[in-house]
């Protein structure tokens, strides 16, 4: 599992040439390489736990941790890189606020036990049911509400501060259309730094504390990371769980697009782990919630890297998870992070949070989804308002929450629209794909 074949002279890859994931270059490149990986993974990585309270330190270990999980889980033949997963902001936000962190934690093992299952599943009988179960229309639709719903934080923190957290958001799209390859995919890590820099000018020049430098000071260079056992012993704490549960759908929409976009640029025999990277995954996330980190999931920004520099070997994500893990050894590491400005953090939000939510319609897109069916329309419509407006359903101690809502409602729209609209045979049902008429995609000519 451990011996890399060297690629070529071991220093240069060639032109239309990629290195495999059972190939290495020399150990100078390779750890170069992985050390990419690490800052491509950190603003994206970081992010998570700053947004929902968690320890910083924490999550970067089990970031670490999750990484090299999965590719002994993957016998070493599957290159990624498992960071804090964004699709877990909402759910801990909202779990956090109404029964407390321990809670949030039970709801993210419950998470990582499901795809696990899943995991196992997949792996001996397939992805097929997955997508009768839920259709590009479903997916999109989860998948969007799950970002839309966080649009009410973003503003609760961008009027906090508005002008470093306009500097910030103005930063993430200027860096995201200004550069290409590497820097552009890196565009909110990017913005984050522009705006802490002009919250530490403004604080310079007007005199308003807007960033307490103290907490830094005193935090020791090395420590153990903070750990928080999952409580599953509150009575609210199952009512969490269900607000989590749809999670699950995205981090293996995630995966699964994961695996395929690596098995088209390496071998296509890749695909056949599919199931062992849900199980992974999945492991990875149920250990981290067991002890206070947040769920993690395979990374777009990793594969960015991979496809920038044609390097695809499991030896470069043994580094990086390595050096994730020493990351996380030093609390003013965490500390650092933790001095982040809510206004800031209110203008990646902004931007942040309108993309989960376009990714889900970029599904929708990308599978030509036919929004002239009244079923369709109704899946995608009444999720997204239930989602972003926030309802909630309470009996006693138990609460369904938006998101949950929102996805049982797509769920069941769709299904049971669809038997009743062919039962009647009204043509109110998904009628499955649009067939293409003339060229798809690419910019204008």
């Amino acid at each position: 599992m451990f011996r890399w074949k060297l690629h070529g002279d071991g220093r240069t890859v060639a032109p239309g040439a990629v290195v495999a994931p059972g190939e290495r270059l020399n150990w100078g490149a390779t750890v170069a390489i992985g050390l990419q990986h690490v800052i491509a993974m950190f603003g994206a990585t970081f992010l998570v736990p700053v947004l929902t309270g968690f320890p910083v330190s924490t999550t970067l270990l089990f970031s670490g941790v999750g990484t090299l999980l999965f590719l002994l889980v993957t016998k070493n033949r599957l290159p990624s890189y498992l960071g804090s997963s964004f699709a877990f902001i909402a759910p801990i936000t909202a779990a956090t606020t109404t029964a407390g962190t321990g809670s949030a934690l039970a709801g993210i093992v419950a998470v990582g036990v499901l795809l696990t299952a899943i995991g196992f599943v997949v792996q001996f009988a397939g992805l097929g049911w997955v997508d009768k179960v839920m259709p590009p229309v479903v997916a999109g639709a989860i998948v969007a509400l799950i970002g839309f719903n966080l649009a009410p934080v973003a503003w609760s923190n961008f009027q906090v501060q508005p002008l470093p957290g306009t500097i910030t958001l103005v930063a993430v799209i200027l860096f995201s259309v200004l550069f290409r390859g590497f820097l552009g995919r890196i565009s909110i890590f990017l913005g984050v730094i522009v705006g802490y820099v002009a919250t530490v000018i403004i604080q310079l020049t007007t005199g308003e504390v807007l960033i307490d430098f103290s907490v830094v000071e005193q935090a020791p260079w090395v420590g153990l990371p903070t750990f928080e056992i999952a409580d599953f012993t509150k009575p609210a704490t199952w009512s969490v769980i269900a607000m989590f549960l749809p999670v699950v759908l995205v981090l293996v929409a995630e995966n699964v697009g994961h695996v395929r976009g690596v098995a088209a640029m390496t071998d296509a025999t890749a695909n056949r782990s599919t199931g062992r990277a849900l199980i992974a995954d999945g492991v990875a996330t149920t250990l981290a919630g067991t002890f206070g980190g947040s769920g993690t999931t395979t990374y777009g920004e990793n594969i960015g890297v991979m496809a920038a520099t044609r390097v695809y070997s499991t030896a470069v994500y043994w580094v990086a998870g390595l050096a994730a893990i020493v990351l996380s050894l030093s609390p003013k590491v965490g500390a650092v992070f933790n001095t982040i400005p809510p206004g800031v953090l209110g203008g990646v939000t902004t931007a942040l949070y309108g993309l989960i939510g376009i990714i889900g319609i970029k599904i929708w897109v990308d599978n030509r989804v036919d929004f002239s069916r009244p079923v369709n329309q109704y899946t995608g419509a009444v999720a997204l308002v239930l989602a972003i407006a926030g309802f909630t359903m309470q009996w006693g101690d138990f609460q369904l929450g938006a998101i949950v809502l929102g996805s049982v409602a797509a769920l069941v729209i769709y299904h049971l629209g669809n038997a009743i609209a062919r039962a009647r045979k009204t043509g109110a049902d998904d009628g499955g794909p649009i067939p293409a008429v003339g060229p798809l995609g690419g910019d204008p000519s």
